[in-house]
């Protein structure tokens, strides 16, 4: 079992930024791919961005290229979303998830952070 910790959501005003991060409790390079999704009130979760840790490839959803960006951090043994430009409808439950293999699913999910955009 591997958890999850996100942390750094909160209430911004539109137009400005947040960052989340996710730390493993275990060494980031024992996964795959790393990802941050979203739910929005009464929608269903949505990717957002996801990060091949070995070799930092990243996706992103339409919504978020140009405004959002993954990243990894190996001194901190976590990954990132940097979001900039935030508008009413990012506003979500954020979910850091880890697929272990290559080719599994995302098995392990954080708790959620929310983040709160008002216009």
């Amino acid at each position: 079992q591997v958890q999850l910790v996100e942390s750094g959501g909160g209430l911004v005003q539109a137009g400005g930024s947040l960052r989340l991060s996710c730390v493993p409790d275990i060494t980031i390079y024992s996964i795959n791919t790393m990802a941050w999704y979203r739910q929005p009130p009464g929608n269903p979760r949505e990717l957002v961005a996801s990060i091949i840790i070995s070799g930092e490839r990243t996706n992103y959803a339409d919504s978020a290229k140009g405004r959002f960006t993954i990243s990894r951090n190996s001194a901190t043994n976590s990954i990132h979303l940097q979001m900039n430009s935030l508008k009413p409808e990012d506003t979500a439950i954020y979910y850091c998830a880890a697929a272990i293999g290559a080719r599994s699913s995302y098995e392990y999910w954080g708790q959620g952070t929310q983040v709160t955009v008002s216009s």
